[in-house]
Formats: C-alpha cells, sequence, structure tokens
C-alpha cells in the first residue's frame, strides 16, 4: 500500500477497547463526509472498526461482515440507514454496478466499505480513506 507512506498517522490501537474512542473520533473530524472506504490486510480489523462506528452512530442491531449478501444495512435509533459493504467477493466491476451502488453512496447516509480496491474508480470525491496495518499486533490507522 504506497498510499500508507503518504499519509498521517490518525490513530494507534493496541486493544479492542480503544476502537470506541478511534470511532468516535473518525465521526468527529469527519462529520460533513458520508462514504468511508477501509483498506487493509484480511483480520486487520475492518469490520470491527464498522462495529464501533455504526455503535457510535446509534445502531443497536448485530453489525457483522456482509461477505455473501455483499451489503448489510444497519438502522440507527432515529431511523437512519447505515450501509455496510464487503466487496472482497467482487470479481468484475459489473457486479458493483448490478448492486446498484450509485443508489447507496450517493444517498446521504453513511457508507462503510470493506475491500474498496475493488471499486475505486467508483468512489465518490471526497471519501474518507482509512488505511489499516497490523505492526507487531498493534494496528497503525492512518487516514
Amino acid at each position: 500500500m504506497d498510499m500508507l507512506k503518504e499519509t498521517e498517522v490518525f490513530a494507534k490501537v493496541s486493544a479492542v477497547e480503544e476502537y470506541k474512542e478511534l470511532s468516535d473520533k473518525l465521526i468527529e473530524a469527519f462529520q460533513n463526509v458520508r462514504v468511508f472506504a477501509l483498506y487493509g490486510s484480511m483480520g486487520v480489523g475492518k469490520t470491527t472498526l464498522i462495529k464501533y462506528l455504526c455503535s457510535t452512530l446509534g445502531v443497536a442491531d448485530i453489525v457483522s461482515s456482509p461477505t455473501f449478501p455483499i451489503v448489510n444495512e444497519y438502522v440507527t435509533t432515529n431511523r437512519e440507514s447505515i450501509y455496510h459493504f464487503d466487496f472482497y467477493r467482487i470479481k468484475k466491476i459489473e457486479e458493483v454496478y448490478d448492486l446498484g451502488y450509485e443508489e447507496y453512496l450517493y444517498s446521504g447516509n453513511y457508507c462503510f466499505i470493506e475491500w474498496p480496491e475493488k471499486l475505486e474508480a467508483l468512489l465518490p470525491e471526497g471519501c474518507v480513506r482509512i488505511y489499516m496495518e497490523d505492526v507487531g499486533g498493534e494496528r497503525i490507522i492512518r487516514v
């Protein structure tokens, strides 16, 4: 990930409990942004961070990786929808078109995307790109 060298460290996480503070910090820092793309290897904590982001935003549902349905919808206590994508299994960009990605990404609702590399050209301008890396058991978060 060459981008890692070009971005500053936003946070370091060494325990799962620290994701709560990280998610609060991200939502506060990017109040006007609704699309977040999470980059990182398998097992680096992308889904865990999304669980905490959803919790920060008022989701009471169980948040899990939408690997097979590709997208999960969660509803906040304010009855707002949040979309969680996992594009790991996407083989062709046409699958993203068939999903109707525009309806989600341009809805004005929060969208959290795992494996955004698969649709990089389709990401909206100004989306927040979060790069996660495991360095000796500590998660380095760059934005």
